[in-house]
C-alpha cells in the first residue's frame, strides 16, 4: 500500500527488495528460472504523461511502494541480461479490482482499507460510515482522481499468458496490465450506487500526498504479445465486488 509504506519504508525495503533478492537466489539453486514480478504502473513516476507505454523512460516514483517495484524491476532485468537462463515477466498492474463470480474469492483487506473498492463496499455492508474522496479540484472531468481499473479476473488471466509467453521466451519483458480507460473516483461511486441500487455515504475531504490526477494504460503490447484483451467491464468489476461483500 502507498500510504503504508511511507509509514514503515523499511518493511518494504525488507520485504520487496530484499525477500526479491533471496527468492530469485532460491529460484537460481533449484534450477527455477521462469518468474512473473508483479510489479505496478507507479515505475512511471510523475514526469510521464498518460497512457503509460512500456518503452517510456521510468521515472522516480514519489512512494516507497513504487520505489522498491522499480529497484526489483531494475535489479530482474539486470540478472536476465547477466544469466541467460532467466525468463523474467514484469506485469505493471494499473488498479485491479473486482471479484470473482461466484462471490467465493475476493478482497477483504486486514484493518482499514488503503484501496478505494474494499472501502466503498465496506460502507456500503455497513462496516465504515462514509467513503472519504480526497479532492474534487484535480484538472479531470469532474475533479476527482482518473484510474485505470482492470478486473481481478483479467488481471488473472494476464498472468497465465505471461507465463506461457515466457516458457518460450528468454530475457526480461515488461507489460501494461489495465483497460487504457482513466475512470474518476465519483464515476465509480455513482456506478456501484446505479448497478447495485444502493446509496453511498460520502464526503470531500483533503488531497492525499502523491496522488496524481490521472493515469492509465496503454496495453496495446500485451495484446499484440500475449493475445490479452481484458473482457469485463467497470459494471462487471462493480457488481462482482458488492456480490462478494
Amino acid at each position: 500500500a502507498v500510504g503504508e509504506s511511507q509509514q514503515i519504508p523499511l518493511t518494504y525495503f525488507d520485504h520487496n527488495i530484499a525477500g526479491s533478492v533471496q527468492l530469485a537466489q532460491a529460484m537460481q539453486r533449484a534450477g527455477v528460472f521462469n518468474l512473473v514480478f508483479s510489479s505496478s504502473a507507479t515505475v512511471y513516476g510523475e514526469s510521464n504523461s498518460s497512457p503509460y507505454q512500456e518503452d517510456m523512460q521510468l521515472g522516480l516514483p514519489n512512494n516507497n511502494y513504487g520505489h522498491t517495484k522499480l529497484i526489483v524491476e531494475q535489479l530482474l532485468e539486470k540478472l536476465s541480461i547477466a544469466d541467460k537462463h532467466w525468463s523474467i515477466a514484469l506485469l505493471r498492474y494499473f488498479n485491479p479490482v473486482g471479484a470473482h463470480k461466484s462471490g467465493r474469492i475476493g478482497e477483504d483487506p486486514l484493518g482499514i482499507p488503503n484501496n478505494l473498492m474494499p472501502y466503498l463496499t465496506q460502507v456500503a455492508v455497513g462496516r465504515r460510515e462514509k467513503l472519504s474522496i480526497f479532492g474534487n479540484d484535480y484538472p479531470t472531468q469532474d475533479g476527482t482522481c482518473e484510474r485505470d481499473f482492470i478486473h481481478v479476473v483479467d488481471l488473472a488471466k494476464a498472468h497465465v499468458l505471461a507465463v506461457e509467453n515466457r516458457i518460450k521466451s528468454q530475457g526480461c519483458r515488461a507489460w501494461n496490465i489495465g483497460t487504457g480507460q482513466p475512470i474518476s473516483v465519483l464515476q465509480i461511486k455513482s456506478t456501484f450506487e446505479k448497478i447495485n441500487n444502493i446509496s453511498i455515504n460520502s464526503e470531500f475531504v483533503s488531497r492525499r500526498a502523491g496522488d496524481l490526477p490521472s493515469f492509465y494504460a496503454n496495453a496495446l503490447r500485451a495484446n499484440i504479445e500475449l493475445g490479452w484483451t481484458p473482457k469485463y467491464t467497470l459494471e462487471d468489476m462493480l457488481a462482482d465486488s458488492w456480490n462478494w461483500q
